[in-house]
This record gives structure tokens, C-alpha cells and sequence, in this order.
């Protein structure tokens, strides 16, 4: 990857989404194999809340750094949540199973109809574009489903590296990969993860989409982006630490 300006970017809440998440792919599962289970999304989502690698950023998981691995993993985990919830073993497992090719098609992701012209905005003012995700290991088929592989140079995925963000290892990761620029911005919808993560290791970040009032950096859509990270570049010129 060549350029000395790169920006980061995270991707699910920032450049795209699979409607629903977790919880509402786990529900089309039960609505389509049990028909009248009379579970609702809330229900799903609060035992969906533990066991993912992203729930332990600091813990690192490079013995999951394979597909295989890794979703040998969560569906572990999803089976575990589906029996708290109240499913029968069999139909916890079996469900569980399910869920990794629903989540992962492409075609049930959507781009963010700010996110490729602020991409290309951002391309023609000289910088160069990366994702830095917690994803899942599909993560390169679902950008390339969307089209978002014809604008990013690299990616750099914790279910790839065993790396979550905000852990620095992630960042350091991403710096590498992208031939360690002399100017970087983190652009991501998540002021722990994505914001308090990128000033750890030195670099700047802006917050979108996800309106925090502790952050130094925000901007309410990708829109917006283009003129903000102009303006501040010019004030607070975003030079990693090496």
C-alpha cells in the first residue's frame, strides 16, 4: 500500500451494516426453523451480551486466527446464549449453526448512502483508505459483495490477526499494514473501541454517526467528513507516533 495519508476505518456502524446484528440474524433463524417460538429480538440480545472475542478486547485470540476456529467458536458461544434463552439443546445447536451463513451473505449487508461518496471525496484529497474491523473472518467477501473492495487498499480483521480493537496491537497492526503513513486518522462509530483506542497508541481520531460529548473529534454523518478532517489537518496535523 503506498501513500503517506491513510485513514482507518471501522466498518460495521461506519461504513456499513447487516440490519438486525447479531440479535435480528439470530431471530430470522428461529423464525424461519420454529415458526411461533415467541422470542422477541430484546430477549436474544441480552444473552448475546458475553462470550464474542470483541467482548475481551484485551484478551488476544490468535488461536482463533482461523475461519474454522473461529466460528467453531461463537457457535459455542451462540448455542450457550440460545440455551439461556430456553431453546432445547438440539434446537440451541442446530439454530446456532445456522447463523454463520445467514450473517455472513453479502447480500444482507447495506452500504451507508454517505460512504462511498465521502470515500471518493477522500480519495481525490490525497488519502488512502484501509478498514480496521472486529469482524468476522468473511469480512473481505462482504466488502468485496459491496463494492467497498474497489475503494479500500488493505484490511485488517481481529478474526484474522486475534487482535481486537482497542486493543494497541490492533492499531499497530493496521500502521504496518498500511507501510506505517505519516498521517493517520481513525474514523469509526465507537468511542471506546475506534476513539479511546486510536489516542492510545498516539493517533487521532474522529467519532461518527455516535454523538459523544467526551470526544475531541465528531462528526454526525460521513458527509461532513471530508471538510472536518480538512480543517483539522490543517490545525492538528494527525502524525502518528513510530
Amino acid at each position: 500500500m503506498t501513500g503517506n495519508q491513510v485513514l482507518l476505518w471501522d466498518f460495521d456502524g461506519t461504513l456499513g451494516q447487516r440490519p438486525g446484528r447479531w440479535s435480528g440474524t439470530v431471530l430470522e433463524v428461529l423464525d424461519a426453523e420454529y415458526p411461533g417460538h415467541g422470542y422477541q429480538r430484546a430477549q436474544i440480545a441480552a444473552v448475546l451480551s458475553s462470550g464474542f472475542p470483541w467482548h475481551t478486547p484485551d484478551t488476544a485470540h490468535p488461536h482463533l486466527a482461523d475461519s474454522r476456529a473461529w466460528w467453531h467458536h461463537l457457535t459455542g458461544v451462540l448455542s450457550e446464549a440460545l440455551l439461556r434463552l430456553g431453546l432445547s439443546p438440539s434446537h440451541a445447536q442446530s439454530a446456532a449453526r445456522l447463523v454463520p451463513v445467514r450473517y455472513t451473505d453479502p447480500a444482507r449487508w447495506e452500504v451507508f448512502a454517505d460512504t462511498v461518496p465521502a470515500l471518493a471525496e477522500l480519495t481525490r484529497q490525497g488519502w488512502r483508505h484501509a478498514v480496521l474491523s472486529n469482524h468476522v473472518p468473511e469480512l473481505p467477501r462482504i466488502l468485496q459483495g459491496l463494492g467497498l473492495d474497489l475503494h479500500v487498499d488493505a484490511v485488517v480483521n481481529s478474526a484474522v490477526t486475534g487482535y481486537e480493537k482497542p486493543h494497541p496491537e490492533a492499531f499497530r497492526l493496521a500502521l504496518a499494514a498500511t507501510g506505517h503513513p505519516d498521517r493517520v486518522w481513525m474514523i469509526g462509530d465507537n468511542p471506546a473501541a475506534d476513539v479511546a483506542g486510536a489516542h492510545a497508541v498516539g493517533l487521532n481520531a474522529i467519532l461518527v454517526r455516535t454523538p459523544n460529548p467526551g470526544v475531541p473529534h465528531y462528526a454526525p454523518d460521513l458527509a461532513t467528513l471530508p471538510a472536518l478532517i480538512a480543517a483539522t489537518e490543517t490545525e492538528e496535523p494527525s502524525r502518528p507516533e513510530h
